[in-house]
């Protein structure tokens, strides 16, 4: 008895046209992608883009930084004096607080989020490499403390003009604190964004970067001021190289002109300070590579 052949199954086949198009303008590449990611890192720092609610504490923290700027410029112009009761590089050392605050609460939320919700593989997906990646986000954050930390520097070299002070002596001045504040920013910047990537939980990474950056200051302030009590001076220049802050300190006081800040105002000569160059550069490097080396895997 033979077996009856199966029946053909019905061919339900359909072709939809929904309406896409394919794209034929300008593919626009890799360089737009990072000035774009960095672009939006960048106003995210200050809760530009976002709700209402993000911006407050960036722009409060941003006001409390000019205010005292605001306040030595009104006493200047009012009392005419020669120059600023407080110089350009000594301007971020004295607001290390705000600026610790500020990169706390804006470094996570610049990296943890997207390693929280997984988005970096997405970033990955386009035409962006992890390096794109970091150098936006590195860039941006540098960036945004650079406007923290240099709009002061900026209203009181305005003051300095309106109060009719020496304008070569306000300028050199004025590029000293600007040096200053770019390399405490770039320096800053890393570290911050390395604290805040190695944890995806928010709060782990604002409670890190208070820690490294209040803790080491402390901790290396206390030993300074041992040292100078116990006539051990010459160790004071050498334990400034344990804390991101007096790094800046010290390299400011050895090549910007700026007046001592340790403890017994003990200065840092020229060959310490080439010691404090080369660890800056160092621990910079050494922020990039860190997060080179977490983003390396997309799957985060």
């Amino acid at each position: 008895m033979s077996t009856p052949a199966p029946e053909a199954a019905p061919d339900t086949t359909r072709i939809h046209n929904i309406g896409y198009r394919s794209y034929d303008g300008p593919r626009l590449g890799r360089s737009y992608a990072r000035r774009s990611l960095f672009s939006q890192s960048l106003r995210g720092a200050y809760g530009l883009g976002r709700s209402a609610k993000s911006k407050v504490l960036p722009m409060l923290l941003f006001a409390v930084m000019c205010v005292p700027a605001l306040i030595v410029t009104a006493i200047a112009v009012y009392m005419k004096n020669e120059k600023h009761l407080m110089e350009y590089t000594q301007y971020a050392v004295y607001l290390q607080l705000v600026i610790a605050v500020y990169l706390a609460s804006q470094a996570p939320q610049s990296v943890s989020r997207d390693l929280r919700f997984r988005t970096v593989p997405l970033y990955f997906s386009r035409p962006i490499e992890r390096v794109d990646y970091v150098l936006a986000k590195y860039g941006a954050m540098a960036s945004a403390l650079f406007v923290l930390t240099a709009t002061p520097l900026l209203i009181m070299w305005v003051g300095s003009m309106l109060a009719k002070m020496d304008f070569a002596e306000q300028a050199k001045m004025f590029g000293q604190g600007l040096v200053s504040v770019a390399i405490l920013s770039v320096l800053f910047g890393g570290i911050g964004l390395v604290m805040a990537a190695l944890t995806p939980r928010r709060g782990f990474g604002v409670a890190a970067v208070i820690a490294v950056l209040t803790i080491t200051y402390g901790a290396v302030s206390t030993l300074q001021g041992i040292s100078y009590a116990t006539d051990n001076t010459d160790a004071i220049a050498w334990l400034g190289l344990f804390s991101p802050l007096t790094l800046v300190i010290g390299l400011q006081n050895a090549f910007l002109g700026a007046p001592a800040s340790f403890p017994g105002e003990m200065s840092v000569g020229t060959g310490v300070g080439v010691v404090y160059l080369l660890v800056v550069l160092g621990l910079i490097a050494a922020c990039y590579g860190i997060l080179m080396r977490r983003y390396r895997k997309v799957g985060l």
